[in-house]
């Protein structure tokens, strides 16, 4: 199915006021014409235009035309996750001998940061040009159960070679921990053109972290080599999709944490190309791990923009990240942040034909 030509939304159709606070939808375009959208509600990257072979304008980013659609969705579509991305086992952990229990949100354990979690308050947003946008956070001590007032920051920034960079800092009054991404869902030969099973993927990443029934990592670090998880090598998103595997099967497809190999902000972690568009985008991080999944739980639920349904396995994400579960496993890359320390953490999306 070709790509729809899906227009811009209009900031008005962002606009509310929730918990007192008003709600904008902020618009940022580069020399080229490639355009992205974000909002202060949730810290979402609430849309992605970038041009094709033939000059139009593709979305390539799961989103809504308003903010009624923001509001009632339920799988994060761009949305900023915080204070801890992805899966806590049982949720709860301990730090310095004390426990704390978070939300129960994903089975029998705590998801995303919790009910109210980054993704759901409003935040205070700042438009520093045609081609930045600053949100700034304040949460307090045990909102969602986390300890410690959290003072949070992230930058969104398109560049001039089309890339979008998303910078987060953070710092804490007490002891916590913190594991920030963000959740943009992407479909490379543009938004309700179909399934993502052809786009063909590259993952630098030798090992992944294999996970029990509830999606909670086992603690173990394993080899991709020989199994449905070797993307070393351009490898379609379908090609193991179905197959007869025991992590395949807990995660109804694709949804697990990629081991990345040694790299540093400039060298890509993830290269996927859209095999209608010709659209390539390529990952860039300075964290340890990154969440790959196919939208296997996208259930035709939403209705996205251009009026397309979102069916299952229409969009991926790759959300880059620390470890799940990290408080619960030392092994783990430390997700601890301490007062007096800053949270940093970057990742850019580039895009090219």
């Amino acid at each position: 199915m070709a790509a729809k030509i899906i227009p811009i939304p209009l900031p008005s159709a962002f606009e509310r006021v929730i918990d007192g606070k008003q709600t904008k939808l902020y618009l940022l375009k580069n020399k080229n014409g490639m355009q992205i959208a974000v909002t202060n509600y949730g810290g979402y990257l609430a849309g992605i235009w970038v041009r094709g072979k033939n000059g139009n304008l593709i979305s390539v980013a799961m989103g809504f035309d308003n903010m009624e659609g923001l509001l009632n969705q339920t799988n994060y579509y761009g949305a900023t996750i915080g204070r801890y991305a992805n899966r806590i086992a049982k949720g709860k952990f301990t730090l310095d001998g004390k426990e704390y229990n978070l939300h129960i949100n994903n089975g029998p354990n705590s998801l995303h940061g919790g009910k109210e979690n980054f993704s759901h308050v409003v935040w205070d947003g700042n438009q520093i040009d045609n081609q930045k946008v600053e949100l700034t956070y304040f949460s307090k001590d045990m909102e969602e159960g986390f300890p410690g007032n959290l003072t949070v920051k992230i930058a969104y920034r398109l560049t001039d070679d089309n890339a979008v960079e998303i910078s987060y800092e953070a710092t804490t009054d007490k002891t916590t921990v913190i594991n920030l991404t963000n959740h943009t869902y992407f479909n490379l030969n543009g938004e309700g053109s179909g399934d993502i099973l052809d786009h063909l993927v590259q993952i630098a990443a030798d090992n992944y972290t294999p996970v029990d029934r509830t999606m909670i990592p086992t603690g173990k670090i394993e080899t991709v080599k020989g199994t449905p998880f070797d993307f070393t090598r351009p490898t379609t998103i379908g090609n193991n999709i179905n197959a007869d595997n025991e992590q395949i099967k807990f995660g109804s497809g694709y949804d697990h944490n990629f081991v990345l190999n040694p790299h540093d902000i400039h060298t890509p972690v993830a290269k996927v190309t859209g095999d209608k568009s010709g659209i390539i985008m390529e990952v860039y991080t300075d964290e340890p791990g990154m969440q790959f999944y196919t939208g296997n739980f996208m259930s035709g639920t939403n209705t996205i923009r251009g009026d397309k349904m979102d069916e299952k396995r229409t969009a991926f994400a790759m959300e880059t990240q620390h470890f799940p579960d990290s408080p619960n496993q030392p092994q783990f890359p430390s997700t601890t942040l301490k007062p007096r320390e800053v949270y940093r953490s970057k990742t850019i999306y580039k895009f090219s034909v």
